[in-house]
């Protein structure tokens, strides 16, 4: 069995972060998203890895490699515009041949692996099989209607009027069947090829197509806040470790990752947090599910529920939560006079001052 990963969509609803940066290496506890799911791959016993690459293909590049790093065989597909899931499908063909494949959306997480539904499907081999999820806003999503039996019967691509709550999660595990059908479809009102149609044209083959609900987390990383819950739920996951250099005026409490190189002085960390190596946390507090990659510097500020990614500086911020900080963004509390907000920011920006700030 191969893999499939798709890793070419814009990010657009994580801009300005995704500006310079493939949405699909924002990181979730300190850790490219992507990196999840290649792991996931593997774990699974699945080392013949295609990732379907676009504009962002030197970052994805740069990052994975070859797939060595991971125990993978990489091979890159460039896919001319993001067309649609199913377009993707048909940019791979020639990569797939005629085998069965897992097809992974990079910028998604599950919890619990991959390895019982891959073993599942090699041994029954429908055409299909997809994970489901019930979601409370599922005319985000593609959405499946069940039959009495818990096979298949429709798919819906983010319809106005759901028929159904349960969501297409981004695994889908396929025979080379999927393919013939990306060819037989047309595309979407929203001019892409939709792997949804595809499965149906499937279902109206009269070939199996299977459903598992997902019983653990799904997090679909597509937006801020999104990404966010992400980082809190892996964040809820990891075991205290603390290798950097502590000073004995400072507190740590909880489930906390303080890597070798980093330094705490005079501060208070509450876990779940992670802290990695060449960042200096000095006379701050670091609340519960924050993540501060590497290089970053925090002082006499509290920040806590955020993502700062590497280089990052904050000084005299009073409090900062909730908040995504991209690479080298420096936020500080200004000494000149009169007092005033002083931003610089990219295109679609989002800030959020504090009443009375």
């Amino acid at each position: 069995m191969k893999g499939l990963v798709l890793a070419g969509g814009s990010g657009t609803r994580l801009r300005p972060i995704t500006f310079t940066s493939a949405k699909q290496l924002v990181p979730v506890a300190n850790k490219p998203i992507l990196f999840y799911g290649l792991e996931q791959l593997r774990d699974a016993g699945v080392v013949d890895v295609g990732i379907v690459v676009g504009d962002t293909a030197a970052d994805i590049e740069a990052a994975v490699g070859d797939g060595s790093a991971f125990g993978l065989q990489v091979t890159y597909l460039r896919q001319e515009a993001p067309l649609g899931l199913a377009h993707a499908v048909l940019t791979a063909a020639d990569f797939l041949g005629d085998d069965d494949f897992v097809m992974f959306l990079g910028d998604n997480l599950i919890e619990g692996g991959l390895g019982d539904l891959v073993a599942a499907f090699e041994r029954d081999r429908p055409a299909a099989q997809l994970l489901l999820k019930r979601v409370p806003d599922p005319d985000r999503f593609g959405v499946a209607v069940l039959g009495a039996d818990g096979t298949i019967e429709r798919l819906v691509e983010k319809p106005a009027d759901p028929p159904s709550d349960l969501a297409l999660v981004g695994v889908y595990l396929f025979t080379s069947a999927i393919v013939d059908a990306s060819r037989r479809i047309v595309p979407s009102a929203r001019g892409e090829l939709e792997i949804t149609d595809a499965i149906q044209r499937l279902v109206d083959d009269g070939l199996p197509v299977r459903a598992s609900q997902v019983s653990g987390w799904w997090l679909d990383t597509g937006k801020k806040d999104e990404l966010l819950d992400a980082n809190r739920v892996v964040l809820s996951t990891v075991i205290r470790r603390v290798e950097g250099e502590v000073d004995a005026a400072s507190t740590i409490t909880g489930e906390v990752v303080i890597e070798a190189g980093a330094v705490v002085a005079g501060s208070v960390v509450r876990g779940p947090a992670v802290i990695a190596a060449g960042t200096r946390i000095v006379d701050s507090y670091v609340g519960p599910f924050t993540s501060i990659d590497r290089g970053c510097v925090v002082e006499r500020s509290e920040v806590e529920f955020s993502v700062l990614m590497p280089g990052c500086h904050l000084r005299d911020v009073r409090r900062l939560e909730g908040s995504l900080l991209g690479r080298d963004v420096r936020v500080v509390r200004g000494t000149r006079r009169p007092s005033a907000h002083r931003l610089l920011l990219g295109d679609h920006s989002d800030v959020e001052l504090a009443e009375g700030s």
